[in-house]
């Protein structure tokens, strides 16, 4: 339940009920007993404090009510210093007064389901107090202070967050009845709270060090102090009427025994009833939940066997996949061994090959050692049968050529590794092509024409064969030569990286001990540095073109006009069209400059001398820097920043950096309605301001 509630007006009935029972209480003849529940109260009113103190009312009735608090503004608990029974109970009290103490003559406190977090320590004050039950609250603990309570007999704790009791509670000898949550409780063990009451205050009189005894002991004083003070409270005295008092007393407390055990009994019905509709509720509840869940389940079934079969069939799929990959795989490996039996075949022939050509060698030098006219015949017959063996083989050289052609793409990544093994067969077929054709010189030395056809087969192979050595020699020292220009340019690389480094540390020592923009310092200076082919194209401009430029406001041309090496006579010849192609953007100024170029031409025209010399050239207006090698510098030893005007306004001081361009050229109050620089025409990306320090 919340802690906070809003003020709700009671209803009609309520409202007559509150008037009906204040009436009742007041009529001459009525009981000590001042009933006001049920009446939608948010706190009790002032009329019922002023009734029980005037009326001296001993039960005070305020249970299902809607109280947050017990005293109202304005009221005080002496008013209920009569009172014997307060039943709170079914409210919604957070906390009783801390001076609850002041109630000296209360026996029975009912502050049953409420939202009570702690109890007030005056409440050890109570010395009368005898029926104590605070069930379904939020209590945590028990004030030590409840063992100041030498009266008390019935106390339920039940319903609530406490775990430990307080060890005083062994002085309250009186107690008969102790209810509580026996499974949460750490002090005393749950086994001791299960036992009853004895068995807890034995438990606390032993580790409080005293001695149990059963409270039927203690209750006779204690009914004899209530027949006093019930004797006392009669205005005859105790003396004269004191039979007669007794006798009423004792039947009024019996009725209010039989009063309270009656709306116990109604109380315990109607809670029976309620159990009984909350039970069906709970039970209707159950079976919608449970159909719910049902569903619930049969969803994710049907969800799950709808997953099952999309997994079944991804894996099927997948299977599939796998399937057609290792066949092809097995293709590709079947290729493969099917290529090694191959290249194996082709080594056997190799081998085969090489064990002839030895063979041959050996013949060879038992021909050599025959005498000269046996070796003319022989050479003569060797030649004839070499030269008919070379027409067959240029055949099949063209057709080995062929083959050749169609498996060098495939052999591109093995190139370097079968140049040798390509070499060393070509030699072999050379040698073979040469044992051929010492045995076809015989044959051929017959025929004239067949002579004729084989020398120029020789002739066409042998200059076939060169051309390839050749070209296979250049190949070579042009690897050569790039792998060593390789090993120069990584080397070069590394020495400018390493420079570039000492530049860049030595520009981070100077930067801390110089002024705050140091790096846009920097950063501007290497933008406004031209490129050296660049400054020497634009110191070998014209002069007076030159000077066309900047009277235009036109010399952020410069650079352009200087990489086309534009000249007056040029642009005589050249249309705004030109000029548009070549980066000069501005209709109006591309007409302009056109007409002043010709301004100049007609005037040079007229007087010769007006006219530069050929060799003349531009001096520059920048101060001229020493030739040494172009390199990234740190910045001088003494930086001073020169304080630059707004272009726009030409008033105030340049505070803006235009990004990406760089420049340095507008106020703060000028650079707002800018949407391009005014020196370079490009877009600005983004504004910086320049803080400069004191």
């Amino acid at each position: 339940m919340p802690l906070f509630f809003r003020k709700r007006k009671p209803s009609e009935e309520a409202r007559k009920r509150l008037e009906y029972q204040m009436c009742l209480a007041k009529e001459a003849g009525a009981d000590d007993i001042l009933d006001i529940s049920k009446c939608e109260l948010s706190e009790i009113p002032f009329g019922a404090f002023a009734t029980c103190k005037v009326l001296q009312k001993k039960v005070l009735i305020v249970h299902t009510n809607h109280l947050t608090s017990l005293l109202p503004k304005s009221c005080s608990l002496l008013s209920l210093a009569t009172i014997k029974v307060l039943d709170l109970h079914d409210n919604q009290l957070t906390a009783l007064p801390d001076d609850l103490g002041q109630l000296t003559a209360l026996q029975v406190l009912n502050v049953e389901r409420n939202q009570l977090m702690q109890l007030p320590r005056s409440i050890g004050n109570l010395t009368q107090l005898q029926t104590l039950n605070v069930k379904d609250n939020k209590l945590k603990e028990l004030p030590d202070t409840v063992g100041e309570l030498r009266s008390l007999r019935t106390l339920n704790i039940s319903g609530n967050e406490i775990q430990r009791l307080p060890q005083m509670l062994a002085h309250v000898r009186t107690l008969e009845m102790l209810s509580l949550d026996a499974s949460a409780m750490v002090y005393p063990p749950r086994e001791v709270c299960g036992a009853g009451t004895a068995a807890i205050l034995q438990f606390l009189c032993k580790e409080s060090g005293l001695e149990y005894y059963p409270p039927s002991q203690y209750l006779l004083p204690i009914l004899e102090q209530d027949g006093i003070e019930n004797s006392r409270d009669s205005p005859d005295g105790p003396t004269d009427r004191f039979s007669r008092e007794e006798l009423e007393w004792q039947n009024r407390f019996s009725d209010y025994e039989k009063r309270k055990k009656m709306l116990e009994k109604l109380e315990f019905e109607r809670r029976l009833e309620l159990g009984q509709r909350e039970h069906t509720q709970l039970l209707q509840q159950s079976s919608s939940q449970k159909d719910e869940i049902l569903q619930t389940v049969k969803e994710e079934q049907s969800r799950l066997e709808q997953g099952l079969s999309e997994h079944q069939r991804h894996l099927n799929a997948e299977r599939q996949r796998l399937q057609e990959q290792l066949k092809q795989t097995e293709q590709n490996i079947s290729s493969r061994i099917q290529k090694l039996l191959q290249d194996n075949q082709r080594q056997k022939k190799s081998s085969e090959i090489l064990k002839s050509l030895e063979n041959e060698r050996i013949r060879m030098e038992q021909l050599m050692s025959i005498t000269q006219e046996e070796t003319e015949s022989l050479r003569r017959r060797d030649v004839a049968s070499a030269m008919q063996q070379m027409l067959t083989e240029s055949c099949k050289n063209r057709l080995i050529q062929m083959a050749y052609e169609s498996q060098r793409q495939n052999l591109v990544q093995q190139a370097c590794s079968s140049m040798a093994e390509m070499d060393e067969r070509f030699q072999q077929i050379l040698s073979w092509q040469q044992m051929d054709q010492n045995k076809a010189i015989s044959q051929i030395l017959q025929e004239s024409a067949m002579q004729k056809a084989a020398f120029e087969a020789l002739q066409v192979k042998k200059d076939l064969m060169h051309r390839q050595i050749r070209s296979q020699e250049m190949i070579s020292e042009q690897r050569w030569a790039l792998s060593s220009l390789l090993q120069q340019l990584l080397k070069e690389k590394q020495q400018r990286e390493e420079e570039l480094r000492e530049i860049l540390t030595e520009l981070e020592a100077k930067s801390e001990t110089r002024q705050e923009n140091y790096w846009l310092i920097q950063y501007q200076r290497l933008l406004n540095q031209k490129p050296l082919s660049l400054k020497l194209q634009e110191e070998g401009m014209e002069r007076q073109l030159v000077a066309l430029l900047e009277e235009l406001s036109a010399e952020h041309y410069l650079p352009i006009f200087a990489h086309h090496r534009l000249s007056l006579d040029l642009l005589s010849q050249m249309s705004p069209g030109d000029l548009a192609k070549v980066g000069v953007s501005e209709a109006g100024l591309q007409h302009e400059i056109l007409r002043r170029v010709q301004e100049l031409l007609d005037a040079a025209r007229i007087q010769p001398e007006l006219k530069p010399p050929m060799g003349e050239v531009v001096t520059p207006t920048a101060p001229q820097e020493p030739p040494e090698s172009v390199r990234p510098s740190a910045p001088p030893a003494e930086l001073e920043v020169q304080a630059s005007e707004c272009v726009v306004c030409l008033e105030r001081e340049a505070q803006m950096i235009f990004l990406n361009c760089g420049h340095v050229c507008c106020c703060q109050q000028c650079c707002q309605p800018l949407r391009t620089c005014p020196l370079c025409r490009q877009d600005i990306a983004q504004r910086l301001r320049i803080y400069h320090s004191s």
